[in-house]
């Protein structure tokens, strides 16, 4: 996403608030859209079927070095996303986006430059990021 996607989107979000204000409101409501993604996937899976869990433990070899451990793993998923379900999903994440916005505008941070800190972290430590 170009830096001024992200810009224009904090704009949009910032005049939309109103009656979310509250820092202890766009934080409550962060975690209740966050809850809403985990529960469409749920969904997803128990209700339409579109997809499938299929989890066991990851297996690769031990010797196997950290960067090679990606080639090993995998995401438990089978099947793929049905339109409604896709519909579903993008509707919540977006929601889940609204407040993480919500709550950088509040803090004033500025979620382009957040991004653009996270994108260095990744370039420069790649898969050591996350460990």
């Amino acid at each position: 996403m170009e830096h001024l996607e992200c810009d224009s989107f904090q704009e949009a979000v910032s005049r939309c608030l109103v009656r979310h204000r509250s820092i202890l409101d766009c934080t409550s409501k962060l975690d209740e859209a966050t809850a809403r993604v985990n529960r469409a996937i749920a969904k997803a899976v128990t209700t339409c079927g579109c997809l499938k869990v299929s989890a066991s433990r990851q297996r690769f070899p031990q010797d196997a070095s950290f960067s090679e451990l990606r080639n090993f793993t995998e995401s438990h998923l089978e099947g793929s996303l049905c339109p409604e379900c896709r519909d579903i999903l993008e509707s919540e994440i977006g929601r889940t986006l609204f407040y993480l916005t919500a709550v950088c505008e509040l803090l004033g941070l500025d979620i382009s430059d957040i991004m653009e800190k996270e994108m260095t972290r990744l370039s420069t430590l790649g898969i050591y990021n996350l460990t």
